[in-house]
């Protein structure tokens, strides 16, 4: 999910975890509609994410999570970091130890400049960006891998020519595609995200 919160942005990745034998849990949540969200939009999304995997993951079972953009930062959080908005404006998120590992595919960072603010986060990460995405740059990626080197290693990935929303099957509307050849890319991401989740 990422501000759209469209399942079907993501079909190539959905299908290929559905294929490689994961329950896939896929919630829609409306596109928020400013470029930072509000608290009441990361709660809101982070509580519903709970929610679903209280309907379908069984008692002791385990969840990877994978998430594009606000998602992978939704994503973080519930693994157990800190959110802020700003100084004094902690974002309320209640973990869920039930995520096990964590695929972010172009995570915005900044959520987690406050000190500590990533110490309760240790579960394996794969962090994932393109060169091109001006929106989510790879030095914010960069960071969060430097960040949380001393306890938790991060497999970050950068691939050149890579946008934003090259991720997406379905990109927003205006908005312009820098990679020639998406579909490549579409497939390797997935494929090496599964690998990933299967550990």
């Amino acid at each position: 999910m990422g501000s759209g919160g469209l399942p079907a942005r993501h079909t190539s990745l959905l299908d290929s975890l559905a294929q490689s034998g994961f329950t896939v849990v896929a919630p829609h949540f409306e596109r928020l509609t400013s470029p930072m969200p509000g608290e009441a939009d990361l709660t809101l999304r982070a509580r519903r994410l709970s929610l679903a995997l209280d309907a379908f993951v069984q008692p002791g079972e385990t969840v990877a999570g994978v998430g594009h953009s606000i998602g992978s930062a939704t994503l973080i959080a519930l693994a157990g970091a800190q959110m802020w908005l700003g100084p004094g404006r902690r974002v309320n998120i209640t973990p869920d130890s039930r995520l096990t590992r964590l695929a972010l595919l172009a995570p915005p960072t900044g959520f987690f400049q406050a000190p500590g603010a990533l110490d309760a986060v240790t579960v394996p990460v794969l962090a994932w960006v393109g060169s091109e995405d001006s929106i989510t740059p790879p030095a914010q990626t960069e960071w969060l891998a430097h960040t949380m080197r001393d306890w938790q290693a991060v497999d970050v990935r950068v691939t050149d020519g890579v946008g934003h929303f090259s991720f997406m099957d379905q990109p927003p509307p205006q908005t312009t595609e820098p990679l020639a050849d998406k579909q490549a890319f579409l497939q390797e991401h997935s494929s090496e995200v599964c690998k990933f989740v299967i550990g």
